[in-house]
Protein backbone atom coordinates (compact mmCIF):
# COMPACT_ATOMS: atom_id res chain seq x y z
CA UNK A 1 0.00 0.00 0.00
CA UNK A 2 1.27 3.49 -0.87
CA UNK A 3 1.06 7.00 0.59
CA UNK A 4 1.93 10.25 -1.17
CA UNK A 5 3.84 12.83 0.88
CA UNK A 6 4.09 16.59 0.32
CA UNK A 7 7.01 18.67 1.65
CA UNK A 8 7.00 21.73 3.86
CA UNK A 9 8.99 24.93 4.14
CA UNK A 10 12.73 24.54 3.74
CA UNK A 11 12.52 22.37 0.61
CA UNK A 12 12.20 25.35 -1.74
CA UNK A 13 14.94 26.05 -4.30
CA UNK A 14 15.21 28.32 -7.30
CA UNK A 15 14.33 26.37 -10.43
CA UNK A 16 11.85 24.04 -8.75
CA UNK A 17 9.02 23.04 -11.04
CA UNK A 18 10.55 24.51 -14.18
CA UNK A 19 11.28 21.17 -15.86
CA UNK A 20 7.70 20.08 -15.17
CA UNK A 21 6.31 23.28 -16.67
CA UNK A 22 8.51 22.90 -19.76
CA UNK A 23 7.21 19.46 -20.73
CA UNK A 24 3.74 19.16 -19.18
CA UNK A 25 0.63 21.16 -20.10
CA UNK A 26 -1.06 19.86 -16.94
CA UNK A 27 1.80 21.06 -14.72
CA UNK A 28 2.02 24.38 -16.56
CA UNK A 29 -1.69 24.92 -15.92
CA UNK A 30 -1.07 24.56 -12.17
CA UNK A 31 1.54 27.34 -12.19
CA UNK A 32 -0.74 29.56 -14.29
CA UNK A 33 -3.64 28.92 -11.91
CA UNK A 34 -1.51 29.88 -8.90
CA UNK A 35 -0.19 33.00 -10.64
CA UNK A 36 -3.75 34.07 -11.45
CA UNK A 37 -4.98 33.35 -7.92
CA UNK A 38 -2.24 35.45 -6.33
CA UNK A 39 -2.14 38.17 -8.98
CA UNK A 40 1.63 37.86 -9.18
CA UNK A 41 4.35 36.14 -11.16
CA UNK A 42 5.13 33.56 -8.50
CA UNK A 43 6.13 30.97 -11.10
CA UNK A 44 8.77 33.32 -12.54
CA UNK A 45 10.16 33.81 -9.03
CA UNK A 46 10.23 30.04 -8.57
CA UNK A 47 11.98 29.41 -11.87
CA UNK A 48 14.41 32.35 -11.85
CA UNK A 49 14.77 33.61 -8.27
CA UNK A 50 16.19 35.44 -6.46
CA UNK A 51 16.47 32.87 -3.70
CA UNK A 52 16.09 35.39 -0.87
CA UNK A 53 12.69 36.47 -2.22
CA UNK A 54 11.51 32.91 -2.87
CA UNK A 55 12.47 31.96 0.69
CA UNK A 56 10.13 34.56 2.20
CA UNK A 57 7.39 32.62 3.97
CA UNK A 58 4.54 34.22 2.00
CA UNK A 59 6.19 33.11 -1.27
CA UNK A 60 7.69 29.78 -0.24
CA UNK A 61 4.42 28.32 1.06
CA UNK A 62 2.29 28.68 -2.12
CA UNK A 63 5.34 27.94 -4.29
CA UNK A 64 5.95 24.59 -2.63
CA UNK A 65 2.29 23.67 -2.93
CA UNK A 66 2.29 24.58 -6.64
CA UNK A 67 5.37 22.44 -7.29
CA UNK A 68 3.88 19.45 -5.49
CA UNK A 69 0.58 19.64 -7.35
CA UNK A 70 2.39 20.17 -10.67
CA UNK A 71 4.31 16.93 -10.05
CA UNK A 72 1.08 15.13 -9.23
CA UNK A 73 -0.65 16.49 -12.34
CA UNK A 74 2.26 15.23 -14.48
CA UNK A 75 1.93 11.82 -12.87
CA UNK A 76 -1.81 11.78 -13.58
CA UNK A 77 -1.24 13.10 -17.10
CA UNK A 78 1.24 10.39 -18.07
CA UNK A 79 -0.54 7.53 -16.30
CA UNK A 80 -4.05 8.55 -17.30
CA UNK A 81 -5.25 7.77 -13.78
CA UNK A 82 -6.28 9.99 -10.83
CA UNK A 83 -4.51 10.27 -7.50
CA UNK A 84 -6.70 7.68 -5.79
CA UNK A 85 -5.49 5.06 -8.27
CA UNK A 86 -1.90 5.64 -7.13
CA UNK A 87 -2.15 5.92 -3.34
CA UNK A 88 -4.35 5.05 -0.38
CA UNK A 89 -3.42 8.04 1.80
CA UNK A 90 -1.84 11.47 1.52
CA UNK A 91 0.08 13.49 4.10
CA UNK A 92 1.92 16.79 4.09
CA UNK A 93 4.41 18.38 6.46
CA UNK A 94 3.01 21.66 7.86
CA UNK A 95 2.09 23.73 4.77
CA UNK A 96 2.34 20.44 2.86
CA UNK A 97 -0.98 19.47 4.43
CA UNK A 98 -2.60 22.03 2.11
CA UNK A 99 -0.81 20.36 -0.82
CA UNK A 100 -2.13 16.99 0.37
CA UNK A 101 -5.67 18.36 0.56
CA UNK A 102 -5.38 19.87 -2.93
CA UNK A 103 -3.97 16.60 -4.24
CA UNK A 104 -6.92 14.70 -2.80
CA UNK A 105 -9.42 17.13 -4.30
CA UNK A 106 -10.61 18.54 -0.98
CA UNK A 107 -9.56 22.08 -1.87
CA UNK A 108 -9.08 23.90 -5.16
CA UNK A 109 -5.50 24.75 -6.09
CA UNK A 110 -6.35 28.46 -6.38
CA UNK A 111 -7.90 28.46 -2.91
CA UNK A 112 -4.90 26.62 -1.47
CA UNK A 113 -2.57 29.22 -2.98
CA UNK A 114 -4.52 32.13 -1.52
CA UNK A 115 -4.75 30.45 1.89
CA UNK A 116 -1.03 29.72 1.95
CA UNK A 117 -0.15 33.29 0.97
CA UNK A 118 -2.35 34.50 3.84
CA UNK A 119 -0.93 31.84 6.18
CA UNK A 120 2.63 32.84 5.36
CA UNK A 121 1.94 36.54 5.86
CA UNK A 122 0.01 35.94 9.09
CA UNK A 123 2.72 33.71 10.54
CA UNK A 124 5.37 36.25 9.64
CA UNK A 125 3.38 39.11 11.19
CA UNK A 126 2.47 37.26 14.40
CA UNK A 127 5.88 37.85 16.02
CA UNK A 128 8.18 40.84 15.43
CA UNK A 129 11.30 39.98 13.44
CA UNK A 130 14.05 38.65 15.68
CA UNK A 131 11.86 37.97 18.73
CA UNK A 132 11.21 34.31 17.95
CA UNK A 133 13.41 31.36 17.07
CA UNK A 134 13.39 27.65 16.27
CA UNK A 135 16.08 25.06 16.94
CA UNK A 136 16.66 21.45 15.96
CA UNK A 137 17.77 19.04 18.68
CA UNK A 138 19.55 16.09 17.06
CA UNK A 139 20.02 12.81 18.86
CA UNK A 140 17.15 13.06 21.36
CA UNK A 141 13.79 11.37 20.92
CA UNK A 142 10.53 13.08 21.80
CA UNK A 143 10.51 11.87 25.40
CA UNK A 144 14.05 13.13 25.88
CA UNK A 145 13.16 16.56 24.58
CA UNK A 146 10.06 16.70 26.79
CA UNK A 147 12.25 15.90 29.79
CA UNK A 148 14.82 18.46 28.71
CA UNK A 149 12.20 21.21 28.45
CA UNK A 150 10.72 20.25 31.80
CA UNK A 151 14.10 20.23 33.50
CA UNK A 152 15.58 23.37 31.99
CA UNK A 153 13.59 25.78 34.16
CA UNK A 154 13.71 28.33 31.34
CA UNK A 155 10.95 30.96 31.55
CA UNK A 156 8.99 32.03 28.49
CA UNK A 157 7.50 30.22 25.51
CA UNK A 158 9.52 27.26 24.23
CA UNK A 159 7.69 24.14 23.06
CA UNK A 160 8.10 21.23 20.67
CA UNK A 161 7.11 22.33 17.16
CA UNK A 162 8.03 19.29 15.05
CA UNK A 163 8.48 15.65 15.98
CA UNK A 164 10.07 14.79 12.64
CA UNK A 165 11.84 11.47 13.18
CA UNK A 166 13.63 9.50 15.89
CA UNK A 167 16.42 11.78 17.07
CA UNK A 168 15.16 14.82 15.17
CA UNK A 169 12.93 17.20 17.14
CA UNK A 170 12.43 20.93 16.58
CA UNK A 171 11.57 23.43 19.32
CA UNK A 172 10.03 26.87 18.84
CA UNK A 173 9.23 29.97 20.87
CA UNK A 174 10.67 33.21 22.20
CA UNK A 175 14.26 33.65 21.05
CA UNK A 176 15.69 34.07 24.55
CA UNK A 177 13.91 30.94 25.76
CA UNK A 178 14.93 28.84 22.76
CA UNK A 179 18.56 29.94 23.04
CA UNK A 180 18.56 29.16 26.77
CA UNK A 181 17.14 25.67 26.14
CA UNK A 182 19.78 25.05 23.47
CA UNK A 183 22.52 26.06 25.92
CA UNK A 184 21.02 23.80 28.58
CA UNK A 185 20.83 20.93 26.10
CA UNK A 186 24.49 21.27 25.15
CA UNK A 187 25.47 21.34 28.81
CA UNK A 188 23.53 18.11 29.28
CA UNK A 189 25.11 16.07 26.53
CA UNK A 190 22.89 16.71 23.51
CA UNK A 191 25.36 16.15 20.70
CA UNK A 192 23.98 18.59 18.17
CA UNK A 193 21.69 21.62 18.52
CA UNK A 194 21.10 24.13 15.75
CA UNK A 195 19.27 27.44 15.71
CA UNK A 196 17.38 27.28 12.42
CA UNK A 197 17.43 30.08 9.82
CA UNK A 198 13.69 30.77 9.90
CA UNK A 199 11.83 34.05 9.87
CA UNK A 200 9.32 33.22 12.63
CA UNK A 201 8.74 30.70 15.45
CA UNK A 202 6.26 28.37 13.74
CA UNK A 203 3.99 25.86 15.49
CA UNK A 204 3.98 27.38 18.96
CA UNK A 205 1.61 29.52 21.03
CA UNK A 206 3.13 32.73 19.66
CA UNK A 207 1.37 31.94 16.36
CA UNK A 208 -2.04 32.55 17.98
CA UNK A 209 -2.84 35.61 15.82
CA UNK A 210 -2.03 33.62 12.69
CA UNK A 211 -4.34 30.83 13.82
CA UNK A 212 -7.19 33.29 14.20
CA UNK A 213 -6.48 34.71 10.75
CA UNK A 214 -6.72 31.21 9.31
CA UNK A 215 -9.92 30.50 11.24
CA UNK A 216 -11.54 33.53 9.60
CA UNK A 217 -10.22 32.63 6.16
CA UNK A 218 -11.36 29.01 6.38
CA UNK A 219 -14.81 29.81 7.75
CA UNK A 220 -16.47 30.33 4.37
CA UNK A 221 -14.24 28.04 2.32
CA UNK A 222 -15.93 25.24 0.42
CA UNK A 223 -14.01 22.13 1.46
CA UNK A 224 -14.90 18.75 -0.05
CA UNK A 225 -14.32 15.29 1.36
CA UNK A 226 -10.90 14.14 0.08
CA UNK A 227 -10.70 11.34 -2.47
CA UNK A 228 -8.28 9.57 -0.12
CA UNK A 229 -7.86 10.22 3.62
CA UNK A 230 -5.40 12.89 4.73
CA UNK A 231 -3.13 12.26 7.71
CA UNK A 232 -3.47 15.29 9.98
CA UNK A 233 -0.36 16.89 11.46
CA UNK A 234 -2.35 17.54 14.64
CA UNK A 235 -3.93 14.13 15.24
CA UNK A 236 -1.46 11.89 13.34
CA UNK A 237 -4.40 9.90 12.01
CA UNK A 238 -6.52 9.81 8.84
CA UNK A 239 -9.11 12.55 8.47
CA UNK A 240 -11.86 12.85 5.84
CA UNK A 241 -14.57 15.03 7.38
CA UNK A 242 -14.39 18.57 5.91
CA UNK A 243 -15.51 20.30 9.13
CA UNK A 244 -12.93 18.44 11.19
CA UNK A 245 -10.21 19.17 8.63
CA UNK A 246 -10.94 22.92 8.80
CA UNK A 247 -10.64 22.90 12.58
CA UNK A 248 -7.40 20.92 12.41
CA UNK A 249 -5.88 23.36 9.91
CA UNK A 250 -6.48 26.15 12.44
CA UNK A 251 -5.04 24.11 15.30
CA UNK A 252 -2.05 23.15 13.15
CA UNK A 253 -0.74 26.75 13.15
CA UNK A 254 0.05 26.65 16.87
CA UNK A 255 0.20 22.88 17.32
CA UNK A 256 2.92 20.28 17.08
CA UNK A 257 3.61 18.63 13.72
CA UNK A 258 3.41 14.95 14.70
CA UNK A 259 5.17 13.68 11.59
CA UNK A 260 6.91 10.67 13.14
CA UNK A 261 3.65 9.51 14.69
CA UNK A 262 1.86 10.00 11.39
CA UNK A 263 4.35 7.76 9.60
CA UNK A 264 3.89 5.07 12.22
CA UNK A 265 0.12 5.42 11.86
CA UNK A 266 0.43 4.89 8.11
CA UNK A 267 2.58 1.83 8.67
CA UNK A 268 -0.08 0.49 11.02
CA UNK A 269 -2.67 0.98 8.27
CA UNK A 270 -0.62 -1.18 5.92
CA UNK A 271 1.41 1.45 4.07
CA UNK A 272 4.89 0.22 3.16
CA UNK A 273 5.70 2.55 0.24
CA UNK A 274 6.05 6.33 0.52
CA UNK A 275 6.38 8.71 -2.44
CA UNK A 276 7.35 12.36 -1.91
CA UNK A 277 5.98 14.69 -4.59
CA UNK A 278 7.45 18.15 -5.14
CA UNK A 279 10.65 19.92 -4.21
CA UNK A 280 13.52 18.26 -2.38
CA UNK A 281 13.99 14.91 -0.70
CA UNK A 282 13.51 15.79 2.98
CA UNK A 283 10.44 13.66 3.63
CA UNK A 284 11.83 10.55 1.98
CA UNK A 285 14.80 10.89 4.32
CA UNK A 286 12.53 11.16 7.36
CA UNK A 287 10.71 8.01 6.26
CA UNK A 288 13.98 6.08 6.11
CA UNK A 289 14.97 7.30 9.57
CA UNK A 290 11.57 6.45 11.06
CA UNK A 291 10.64 3.29 9.14
CA UNK A 292 13.91 1.73 7.89
CA UNK A 293 12.18 -1.17 6.17
CA UNK A 294 9.78 0.99 4.17
CA UNK A 295 10.31 2.03 0.56
CA UNK A 296 10.73 5.79 0.10
CA UNK A 297 11.46 7.86 -2.97
CA UNK A 298 11.06 11.43 -4.20
CA UNK A 299 9.54 12.56 -7.49
CA UNK A 300 10.21 16.12 -8.60
CA UNK A 301 11.25 15.95 -12.26
CA UNK A 302 9.57 14.49 -15.36
CA UNK A 303 12.28 11.80 -15.47
CA UNK A 304 11.57 10.84 -11.84
CA UNK A 305 7.89 10.43 -12.67
CA UNK A 306 8.55 8.46 -15.86
CA UNK A 307 10.86 6.12 -13.97
CA UNK A 308 8.31 5.59 -11.19
CA UNK A 309 5.56 4.69 -13.67
CA UNK A 310 7.89 2.44 -15.65
CA UNK A 311 8.85 0.53 -12.51
CA UNK A 312 5.20 0.06 -11.63
CA UNK A 313 4.41 -1.23 -15.12
CA UNK A 314 7.32 -3.67 -15.17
Amino acid sequence: MRAFLFPGQGSQAVGMGRALSDVSPAARHVFEEVDDALGSGLSRLMFEGPAETLTLTANAQPALMATSIAALRRLEEVSGRPVEAHCAYVAGHSLGEYSALAAAGAIRVADAARLLRLRGEAMQDAVPQGEGAMAALIGLDIDGVEALLGGSGVPGVCTIANDNAPGQVVISGERAAVEAVVAFAKDNGVRRCMILPVSAPFHCALMGPAAEAMRAALADLALEAPAVPVISNVTARPESDPAAIKDLLVRQVTGRVRWREGLHALQGLGVDSFVELGAGRVLAGLVKRTLPDAQALSLHTPDDIAGFLADRAA
